[in-house]
């Protein structure tokens, strides 16, 4: 049987604010201004305001703005770039890109973020910076003890919060407890874009102004190239204008998200979820874990549930950063087991029963 109920679905998305996306993106078609205008000014004011930071520079990704965080930070040759080897590889990608090396460390066994003791113990004189990526949504638990590490130690913390719009702890919300904090706003993010879409916050005013002179590049000054390492990642006017539009319904479209996952956890309440179900859980991805996945995956294909896997290895088993490899072995199993349900604010009330009874149906 084909699968009926998708992990993500961007398209409804569009169709429930069709209205004021529409009027949004005619504006732009019709202001001229397609680069570099008033809709991206807007939006990096109403972002920094809705996170409440000094500043929000637009790029054209999640991944650039984790190489442009990195640059601003001064990593170089030679640099390493702490992270959490179960996240996909961004980092890593943007730490290879610049020639640094990153340092993959383990995770906590719940849930499966950064373990700061063991980020304490790799912090060494080449570190550049720790990335902490709050990985499905979830705010790291100990976020305030990885931001009083890194502060104790003269290392920036980069918060990857590409996964975690909308999530907050005792009213702070993921991105304001780092040196520098990077967003991604691909379609099917919880805060998402018509395509792909970046941003790097701060309180800094000096590592704002380098992210936006690296981001044009290196230009200080009217195509004033002072600062090596610059390039071309803008955010463009259409995506600021789309995600103004999607903004102001973040909250109660991440409250819904949130809703779907407590069904879940209620079908099937004896079930591994990855960690905290309150505010500071965005509900990007709905976690869970089988000892046996090809099964799991197997029994929700044939009840018409589409399932995926995020992330299927971890990044030292990725080809591409084979140079790196070493024994990370929560990382390992945790890479073998999690399965990611569908999980998103416009599931209709048959999509999420065909989830539930899946999950009461198998072990």
């Amino acid at each position: 049987m084909s699968a009926i109920v998708h992990v993500a679905a961007p398209g409804r998305e569009h169709a429930e604010f069709a209205e004021e996306l529409d009027a949004a993106v005619l504006r732009v078609a019709r202001s001229g201004c397609y680069v570099l205008g008033p809709e991206v000014d807007a939006f990096e004011s109403e972002f920094a305001s809705h996170l409440g930071v000094r500043h929000a520079v637009g790029v054209a990704n999640g991944t650039d703005a984790l190489e442009l965080a990195f640059r601003a930070l001064g990593a170089d040759p030679g640099s390493e770039i702490i992270t959490a080897a179960n996240a996909g590889g961004y980092s890593a990608a943007a730490a290879v890109a610049i020639g640094a090396r990153p340092e993959f460390v383990d995770v906590l066994p719940d849930p499966l973020l950064l373990d700061p003791l063991q980020v304490a113990r790799r912090i060494g004189p080449r570190t550049r910076a720790v990335v902490v990526t709050h990985l499905f949504g979830h705010l790291h638990p100990g976020i305030e003890q990885l931001a009083a590490l890194c502060a104790e130690r003269s290392v920036p913390l980069v918060e990857d919060c590409a996964q975690s719009a909308g999530a907050q702890r005792a009213g702070r919300r993921a991105g304001t407890f780092g040196t520098l904090a990077t967003h991604s706003f691909y379609p099917t993010k919880n805060l998402g874009a018509m395509g792909d879409a970046g941003m790097v916050t701060t309180d800094d005013d000096a590592l704002a102004d380098r992210i936006r002179a690296l981001g044009q590049y290196g230009w200080t000054r009217s195509r004033s190239a002072d600062i090596a390492g610059g390039r071309n990642s803008r955010l463009d006017e259409v995506q600021a204008a789309v995600l103004r539009v999607k903004l102001r319904h973040l909250d109660d479209l991440v409250a819904r998200r949130r809703a779907v996952v407590e069904r879940y956890r209620q079908a099937s309440p004896d079930r591994w979820w990855a960690g905290e179900d309150g505010p500071a859980y965005s509900a990007h991805l709905a976690v869970t874990r089988c000892e046996d996945r090809a099964a799991f995956r197997s029994a929700a294909e044939a009840a018409g549930v589409a399932t995926s896997v995020h992330f299927p290895r971890p990044d030292p088993a990725q080809p591409a950063f084979r140079a790196f490899h070493l024994s990370l072995p929560v990382t390992e199993r945790a890479c073998d087991e999690v399965v990611t349900l569908p999980c998103h604010a416009n599931l209709e009330e048959w999509e999420i029963l065909a989830v539930t009874d899946l999950l009461r149906s198998v072990a």
